[in-house]
This record gives structure tokens, sequence and C-alpha cells, in this order.
């Protein structure tokens, strides 16, 4: 009896020293909660115009269980169309040990990629990622990057051959380009695609550099009226900054145009085909759901756009004197009347 009462304080004495071992870590761990991810956004635009595809980014990432303030926060950095501001807000993002760059086009990709070679990049819409040096194939990515290819380089000859289309005994197409140091990979690699695409097509391209002004705008349209070109193609990303103007001076100047992006079709541009930017965005967000869960970027394949979109506005094909036949328009998924 005497030794069974020994060995039962024993272990009351083991189990106290037990309790008491463990108590502060469990008391540690029950006022720390899980982590809170920091993702940062990098992108070219700004918030106003880039909102209703943000919005479809945020909404899909609530789908996934992400939960802003709960377990994670949004650092957004807007270049507002200066690209050459992209390396610096880059680096500030990385300054701030973000736990993902969610970068918006090719041009901020690569400048997310120029700050960090260890904190994961998810491209929202690339032109072309191979061939801008941002992996080094889509299926095995490498590195620090993955996530969309929005077809851009490969859609401007489409938008060639809308253009050819829809505009009759087309010779001659306008492309007013803005150059800069930071969009020039991007910018050249759609170019030498779209020369490649003009020479199929028997179409000669009018290529002209422009300033980000109104007046230099101007002279630049005015100019490609003046060289007889029947209609204008919008390559140069920076251009976004200037829709409304370029809108205005297409219809000034009664020449037919196409955009690379949608957001010309609310300042009342002719027609858009691209790819289904809200997809784009919706999909982005798996690939930062899987690199805040552990993947690692180099083992995600980079996956490019399944969906398009082709708009055509009437009111501004009546601005410029174009007659669209039924059957060009039955093409479109939404007639803008």
């Amino acid at each position: 009896m005497e030794r069974a009462g020994k060995n039962m304080k024993s272990k009351i004495i083991v189990f106290t020293l037990c309790a008491m071992l463990f108590a502060p870590w469990g008391s540690v761990n029950a006022q720390q909660p899980g982590k809170v991810f920091r993702i940062g956004l990098l992108d070219p635009s700004d918030a106003r115009s880039s909102a209703v595809r943000l919005e479809a980014f945020w909404q899909e990432i609530r789908k996934l269980g992400w939960i802003e303030g709960r377990n994670f926060t949004i650092e957004s950095r807007f270049s507002e169309e200066k690209t050459d501001r992209l390396d610096e807000l880059a680096a500030d993002l990385v300054r701030l040990k973000v736990d993902v760059i969610v970068c918006a086009s090719t041009a901020a990709a690569l400048a997310a990629k120029r700050a960090t070679t260890t904190i994961p990049i998810v491209m929202v819409n690339s032109a072309d990622p191979v061939g801008a040096g941002l992996v080094a194939s889509l299926a095995r990515p490498g590195g620090n990057v993955t996530g969309m290819s929005g077809l851009t380089v490969e859609l401007n000859t489409k938008r060639l051959e809308v253009l050819k289309d829809a505009v009759p005994r087309l010779m001659l197409v306008g492309i007013p380009r803005v150059t800069s140091s930071v969009a020039a990979v991007s910018d050249e690699l759609q170019m030498k695609e779209v020369r490649v695409a003009a020479v199929a097509l028997k179409l000669k391209l009018e290529e002209i550099n422009t300033k980000l002004d109104s007046k230099a705008l101007e002279g630049t349209i005015q100019s490609l009226k003046q060289k007889q070109v029947g209609a204008i193609l919008v390559v140069s990303r920076p251009l976004f900054a200037e829709r409304k103007r370029l809108v205005e001076l297409a219809a000034k100047y009664r020449l037919p145009a196409i955009y690379p992006q949608k957001e010309y079709m609310n300042e009342g541009g002719l027609m858009y085909y691209g790819a289904d930017f809200d997809d784009l965005f919706r999909r982005s967000a798996h690939y930062v759901d899987k690199v805040l869960k552990g993947a690692k970027p180099a083992d995600l394949p980079v996956q490019q756009a399944t969906k398009f979109d082709f708009v055509i506005n009437l009111k501004a094909a009546k601005q410029v004197g174009l007659t669209l036949s039924p059957e060009f328009l039955s093409r479109a998924n939404q007639v803008i009347k």
C-alpha cells in the first residue's frame, strides 16, 4: 500500500510539472493568430482604371477563403502609366517584405523580377513571358515568376486581321508608338510579330513615335492621316494614359482604330479584341492562393488566356464613316449601339 501511495504521488508530481511546463506554450499559441500574409500589387495603370479587373481578382481571393485583415493585407502600387516608376515601386514592395507580388503587365513583372529573385511573382497578363525573359518556359518557369500569359503578341496579329476585314481595301495601317526604357522589351516583342503579320496579310505599316501629351499626340494622328493610312492599330502600352484623347483624335480624323485594352471602349473607342482580363485576374488569384500555401512559382506552369472579347461600337463606326456588315458584326460578343 505504501509503495502504491508513493507511485501515485510520483505520477501526480510528474503530471503537475508537465502541466506547468506546457501551460505557458499553450497560452502563447492562443495569443498568436495565424500568419497575416502581405500581398503586393504592382500595376502600371491607376486605381480607377484597374478597379473592375481588381474586383474580379479580390472576389476570387475571397472565394478561396482569404479574408482581408484576418489572414492577408494588401500593398498596392500604381505607376499611373509612368513606366519609369515601376522599378522604384517594385523596390518599395520588396522593402516591405511582401509574401507575393502580383504584376498586371509584362513591364511590371520585369520590374519586380529586377527587384527580387526570392519573393514569388505572379503575372496577371504578360505579352510573351518567355520572349521577355520572365520564365524559362511555360511548362517549367524556373525562378520566382509564374502566372498568366494574355497572348498579347499573338493577338496583335488577330487585330490586324480584324482591321483588314472591317475596312474595305485597307492597304496601310498606322501605328503610334511611345517607347520607354521600361516598356521597350514588351513593345519591341509585339512590333516584331506585327511586322511579320503585316507581310502575311499584305498590309504595310506606318510606325511613328509620339509623346504622351495632347499636342504631340494630335500631331502624330494628323501625320498618319496625311500619309493616308486607312486605320490605326494601337500597340504601345504607355498610350493607355491618353486613351480618351486618342479615341477623340481617331474620331476627329475619321480613322478606324482597334485597341488592346477594353477600357478604350469606355471612352468611345471603335473596336476591342483581346483576352478577357477579368478571367485572367480571377485565374491569377488561384496562383496567389497556391503560392501563399507554400507552392513554388518554379513548379507552377504558366497558363495562357482561353477567353476572349470582341467589342464593336456602332456609334464610333458612324463617326469615322465605317459601315460594318451584319456578318462582321455577328463575330462580336458585344455590340454597343
